[in-house]
């Protein structure tokens, strides 16, 4: 049964510079897991059902309108989780109603460990100097693109996080 997740790809050179800092960090998910905004976390998915989630995914895309997102400065989930994370500072409610429309049928949001953060992941699981130190050196970072699409990705125990398909907005 594969196992797919369903997210925002932050562009380049953003998405390279951010994962080339979680690296930094000493996070060895770094290099399998591509830089982006969870819209679905990981979810297991029949192998018989993939047809009609694609299109699925093809009708939740084509109801939402590009939209801007902003990344500015850093947040955690500390003590609750040790996460450090780049903030989406514009784009919330869309990038919310989108997850929403796509989690609808798929995942049962009562089931899920923590309510939805829209959030970019630059460090995870670390200690906590190294939980400090994202923090710190990205407080100042900031980007703005505009979100024309949304991926998914296909777990891979050996490659990480590998892009399958990818739905235009609108």
């Amino acid at each position: 049964m594969p196992t797919i997740g369903v997210a925002i790809p932050v562009p380049e050179p953003w998405g390279s510079e951010l994962r080339e800092r979680r690296a930094d960090f000493g996070d060895p998910q770094a290099a399998l897991i591509p830089t982006h905004v969870t819209l679905l976390p990981p979810t297991a998915v029949d192998e018989a059902d993939l047809e009609a989630l694609h299109a699925k995914l093809a009708v939740d895309a084509t109801a939402a309108d590009p939209f801007m997102m902003r990344l500015r400065g850093t947040g955690t989930f500390r003590p609750v989780s040790p996460v450090v994370f780049v903030a989406v500072s514009e784009g919330i409610s869309s990038t919310e109603l989108l997850a929403k429309h796509i989690r609808a049928g798929l995942i049962d949001e009562r089931d899920l460990a923590f309510p939805f953060h829209p959030h970019v992941t630059v460090a995870h699981h670390l200690d906590d100097a190294a939980l400090d130190l994202a923090y710190a050196s990205l407080a100042d970072f900031a980007c703005e693109f505009e979100v024309r699409a949304f991926a998914v990705y296909l777990h891979d125990d050996e490659a990480g996080w590998v892009p399958y398909m990818e739905f235009q907005l609108g």
